[in-house]
């Protein structure tokens, strides 16, 4: 889906705050689905945590992913997703060795510019709903940025700069701006 794009990258690296910048300037965004599950979970005393049960997180982030696509089909535009369906099947293909990254990368395509913002040690933190350590956050970027080609998809990585210069750049390479 050509009006479909995925920021992703590495925790604590200004992915949801690019994303805000974003739909501060008029286009629609989907938040991150693994941010809404931990929520959710936390507050009903659930289990499908990423600290507990990644599998069952992973599993659950690709049902959301999935959601979030078929509501987003309806909005004319571009759609600015925070991370989503491929990250999910990347992880849960890297948990249980299930072939989730191929199925759903193949079947579900998003624009081909995807945008991974590097590890960013300065502005990370963790938070209630992100309990993992930086090691962990870099390991994941590593991974993602290995899975993105496999899937024939240009990574972009946004400098580490001012969060409206690396909007301005997002657009550009979009040929929004």
């Amino acid at each position: 889906m050509d009006g479909f794009v995925i920021l992703s990258g590495c925790s604590g690296g200004g992915k949801s705050t690019l994303l805000e910048a974003l739909r501060l300037r008029g286009h629609h965004v989907v938040e991150e689905p693994g941010r809404r599950i931990v929520g959710q979970e936390l507050d009903n005393s659930g289990s499908a945590l990423p600290w507990v049960d990644l599998t069952a997180f992973a599993r659950r982030a690709i049902d959301i992913s999935l959601c979030d696509r078929e509501a987003a089909a309806a909005h004319p535009g571009i759609v600015f997703f925070d991370r989503g369906l491929i990250d999910a099947a990347s992880a849960l293909e890297h948990l249980t060795g299930e072939p989730a990254l191929t199925s759903y990368g193949q079947r579900h395509r998003y624009n081909r510019h995807i945008f991974l913002t590097p590890p960013w040690p300065e502005i990370y933190v963790g938070d209630r709903e992100c309990r993992h350590d930086l090691s962990e956050a870099i390991a994941e970027y590593e991974r993602l940025s290995a899975d993105y080609p496999s899937l024939s998809y240009e990574t972009h990585i946004p400098p580490k700069i001012g969060v409206e210069t690396r909007a301005d750049l997002v657009l550009s390479t979009l040929g929004l701006r």
